[in-house]
């Protein structure tokens, strides 16, 4: 059992050299365009006055330039070194500087930032990475320990309705590998857990892309 434990932590933690890998060779992997949900995310942002945003997993920033362009002053965290560079140089190019700070950072880790500092935290699809329960639960929390009082948490994660679900070699829990990439699909239940601490404003069901990937769309805010 330990055998089989320490092989699944293996190639949880290979993913990141796999992302840096993806990253790195394709430039725009992900398109130009901001997503569906970052869009709707700054609908609300803006609606309550939200301004200061922290951003989990930016990949290669097309949110995050999108949150910038938009009025927001944005901290962007993602474990790759070629994303965070990807965003930094975008937001140069842009003239978006003094509004993104990129950051490589691991999420497993304590964030880097004191207490109370974002008025809300986003990030699309970021709980689906090679995360476990437990990492995801820790994560959770201290993105509840850096939002202001009444912040909001936006997130979105691949749900056990997903065609994906239950295909590929399995990961332990409900995480499986497809193609090379870990993805940890999430049920409504997983998610009510991961809510301690917080108001549930929403839990919103969507479709992405050509499978179609199916979604949650949940939104938190701080008790």
């Amino acid at each position: 059992m330990k055998e089989d434990k320490r092989k699944v932590e293996e190639v949880l933690n290979a993913q990141r050299q796999h992302w840096e890998s993806m990253l790195s060779t394709k430039p725009e992997m992900f398109g130009t365009e901001p997503s569906d949900p970052a869009q709707k995310a700054a609908e609300l942002f803006k609606k309550e006055g939200r301004i200061k945003i922290l951003e989990l997993g930016g990949g290669q920033g097309r949110d995050t330039i999108f949150f910038a362009q938009n009025g927001f002053e944005v901290a962007v965290l993602d474990y790759c070194e070629s994303g965070v560079e990807t965003i930094a140089q975008k937001a140069k190019s842009m003239g978006l500087s003094q509004s993104i700070n990129a950051l490589c950072h691991d999420v497993r880790k304590r964030l880097p930032f004191i207490d109370e500092t974002f008025d809300a935290c986003y990030s699309h699809m970021l709980y689906c990475m090679a995360l476990t329960t437990s990492e995801v639960g820790f994560l959770s929390e201290d993105i509840r320990r850096v939002l202001k009082p009444k912040g909001l948490n936006i997130f979105t994660v691949r749900n056990t309705k997903d065609p994906h679900y239950r295909t590929g070699i399995h990961r332990g829990e409900e995480i499986y590998e497809i193609g090379g990439f870990v993805i940890h699909f999430f049920s409504r239940e997983k998610v009510d857990h991961l809510a301690r601490g917080f108001e549930i404003v929403s839990i919103d069901e969507f479709e992405e892309g050509g499978l179609p990937r199916r979604l949650f769309r949940v939104t938190l805010r701080k008790e």
